[in-house]
């Protein structure tokens, strides 16, 4: 036979069809299809390296494996007069003659001969094997073969055992041709002509219509081979007959149809397993936008939480601020009111200008301040409440929607951990919504608040409290007031120093008061801005899981449709350089 079946063009399509469905394979894999499915594909992908399939079956001794030899051109098979095939053996390509047996039943025998790159021929045990469990073998080749060629002997054609298997592989419908071996043992053709018709007349009885017959001489085919002498190789090979065998065979493989069909069946299951694919990705895509959405709520959740914080925070803080400005203002009217020189006698008497201080000027002002840190603490911890609140309710409802379906429903591997992330980040939420305690939660921010104001070395004094630091601070003020001058000194020079000393006091009054105010409210400004920023964290910390799943998943289907719009492109292209290539 030729060397190959095929013509360049068409082996060089079967080599890029080869390696785009290995690609495709490759590719699917990625994809939430069942094994079977992939399965399938690999099987069709086989198919092309055995992309014509030839069974040859008949009685042992009939010549099986010698006319093998003979249509190959080449001995691959051991040949002998006792049955020399025990196990039903599959002939392929290989880089070098080897045997790989793979049961009691069954062997692979690789050959490196080129044709054996398309052509894959199955030998079998004869048809009168004692072993009768080696005709189930055969049956799993005869469904996918191209072509039966069954070999009968001239010294004792059409036995009872090749009548029966014939009627056992009849309904598979396969094109069985009969080949009539060892017809150089005929002295004339009258004799030939005799054998032919009993082959013919009973085998149409089994088959329904004539079949095809062919006579021919392996044993002087395989002479011819090795005959040096080309005259004599000619005579030998015509005597042999196989000529007319080869071009029926090549012919009915390079059938246009037949090879079209084989071409096209793996793009086929590829372009299935390609719809099968679209549709579980547009099921997890919609699956997916519940989550999407859900995802988004979420997030709009916290970046409208995180923008309320920026904007609602300053004004807050502000309050301290103007607390404390409208107590500078009493103070420097207090400096003003008091430091006079009608006032001398009292400025004497520094503890009575102090316990005026205090009650004019700082009054309550310490506990204003508390009272609107104390507001601003409840208010913080309110809104991180209100917050995990509202991303459990959001939770919840995706959860539901998971616990909306049948009992024993039967998930696959990737829903199955959505499902399964979902409960957990809600169930954690959850928790952390019925654990959550306000009075805790204020309590602990109002001693880091406490802690970090004193820790600003407002007076260089320990965490006493944070209006106890306001009252120190401010009334240490008044020790520029108090006691700056002897009685005697005031009532001599009282006139040039008193205007001196209040200037002096209320700049000096004034620095405090700055230097107080910028401590305080950079110290609650650094804390509640980190305590803000930490909420936020939390919170996004505690649905992360959630919304990367969403983000990976969502570019995970995206991804996975281009790929599937390219795959399926190069399934389109294939196609049409298939109709293209066999038209030779």
């Amino acid at each position: 036979m030729h060397q190959s079946v095929l013509t360049d063009q068409q082996a060089h399509f079967l080599r890029d069809e080869k390696e785009a469905l290995a690609g495709f394979q490759l590719a699917l894999a990625e994809f939430d299809l069942p094994r079977e499915a992939l399965d399938s594909l690999q099987k069709a992908i086989l198919q092309l390296d055995e992309l014509f399939l030839i069974v040859v079956a008949g009685e042992f001794n009939a010549g099986k494996s010698a006319l093998i030899n003979a249509l190959l051109g080449q001995k691959v098979l051991a040949e002998g007069a006792t049955p020399t095939t025990s196990r039903v053996t599959l002939v392929k390509w290989g880089e070098q003659a080897a045997e790989q047996v793979v049961d009691e039943n069954f062997a692979i025998y690789t050959y490196p001969l080129p044709l054996l790159k398309e052509l894959n021929i199955v030998d079998t045990p004869g048809t009168n094997a004692i072993i009768r469990h080696h005709e189930r073998l055969t049956d799993e080749f005869v469904p996918r073969s191209d072509l039966v060629l069954f070999i009968t002997s001239a010294d004792h054609p059409l036995t009872e055992s090749e009548r029966q298997f014939l009627e056992r592989i009849l309904t598979w419908g396969k094109k069985v041709v009969f080949v009539l071996n060892k017809v150089d043992i005929f002295e004339d053709d009258s004799a030939l002509q005799e054998v032919r018709d009993f082959i013919l007349k009973h085998t149409a009885k089994i088959l329904g219509d004539q079949p095809q017959l062919y006579p021919v001489s392996a044993k002087l085919a395989q002479r011819a081979q090795s005959e040096p002498d080309p005259e004599q190789r000619a005579r030998l090979r015509s005597a042999s007959r196989l000529d007319d065998l080869e071009q029926f065979v090549s012919a009915t493989l390079d059938d246009t149809t037949r090879l079209q069909l084989k071409f096209n069946n793996p793009l086929g299951v590829a372009e299935h397993l390609g719809d099968q694919a679209g549709r579980s990705l547009a099921a997890q895509a919609e699956a997916l936008d519940e989550d999407k959405q859900t995802a988004t709520a979420l997030e709009t959740v916290i970046t409208e939480y995180e923008r309320e914080l920026h904007n609602e925070l300053p004004p807050r803080l502000a309050e301290v601020e103007n607390i404390l400005h409208r107590l500078e203002q009493r103070g420097l009217d207090f400096f003003d009111s008091t430091m006079r020189l009608t006032n001398v006698q009292n400025l004497v008497r520094g503890d009575k200008v102090r316990a005026q201080f205090e009650k004019q000027v700082l009054a309550d002002v310490p506990q204003q301040i508390e009272d609107q840190v104390q507001r601003l603490i409840d208010w913080l911890v309110q809104k991180d409440l209100h917050e995990w609140q509202q991303v459990m309710s959001y939770l919840q409802r995706r959860r539901a929607l998971n616990l909306d379906h049948m009992v024993g429903e039967s998930y696959a591997p990737r829903e199955s951990r959505r499902r399964e992330l979902i409960d957990t980040v809600g169930k954690t939420v959850q928790t952390i919504v019925e654990s959550y305690d306000r009075d805790k939660e204020a309590s602990e921010l109002a001693a880091s608040v406490e802690a970090a104001v004193a820790q600003t070395a407002l007076l260089e004094v320990g965490a006493v409290g944070l209006g106890a630091l306001v009252t120190i601070a401010v009334l240490s003020s008044t020790l520029d007031i108090t006691g700056i001058l002897a009685a005697s000194t005031l009532a001599i020079l009282g006139f040039f120093v008193i205007p001196f000393k209040r200037k002096q006091a209320k700049d000096r009054f004034k620095e405090k008061m700055l230097s107080l105010r910028t401590k305080l409210l950079s110290s609650l400004t650094t804390q509640f801005s980190n305590e803000s920023e930490n909420a936020i964290a939390r919170l996004k910390d505690g649905v992360a899981p959630y919304t990367r799943y969403v983000r990976s998943e969502r570019e995970r289907i995206d991804k996975a449709e281009n790929t599937l719009v390219r795959l399926r492109q190069n399934i389109s292209e294939l196609r049409a350089r298939n109709q293209a290539v066999v038209v030779k």
